[in-house]
């Protein structure tokens, strides 16, 4: 009998009308919940609890730093610090060989151009010494 199917071709569902009540209450608390969080007075009011968190976390937040600080030294292992000093000294390197890379394509640059104007001056003969010195044969001795 339950089964059945009603006059517009549906089974009937005696859930639906309170599925129906949850869907219009839920809408409900949305629109609420948007015109709220997008009040001035909410913001004022999320803005004083986080000053407020901030302020009395700090303390606890500096005991912690401390703490993991003593603990990593006695365990010989680099703190934040550490790396971000050691990754400001890697930058500092990177940024010099670039530098040099850019001297280097430089004068790489000037030395191909002058070797270029080199090729474009007609050919000199070679200027004969005065003094010509003969070569003498190397003597080869018996061991």
């Amino acid at each position: 009998m339950g089964d059945e199917p009603t006059n517009d071709g549906k089974r009937f569902d005696p859930m639906e009308p309170w599925r129906g009540v949850r869907d219009v209450y839920l809408d409900a608390w949305a629109k609420t919940m948007v015109e709220m969080v997008n009040s001035e007075a909410y913001a004022q009011a999320n803005g004083v609890m986080l000053d407020t968190y901030l302020s009395v976390s700090t303390p606890f937040r500096e005991a912690i730093e401390k703490a993991m600080l003593k603990t990593l030294e006695q365990l010989a292992m680099p703190s934040r610090a550490d790396i971000v000093s050691i990754a400001e000294r890697m930058t500092n390197l990177e940024m010099r060989l670039d530098d040099m890379d850019a001297k280097l394509d430089n004068i790489q640059r000037l030395i191909a151009k002058s070797g270029a104007a080199e090729r474009m001056q007609p050919a000199r003969a070679p200027q004969a010494s005065k003094k010509t010195a003969k070569a003498k044969p190397a003597k080869r001795g018996k061991k």
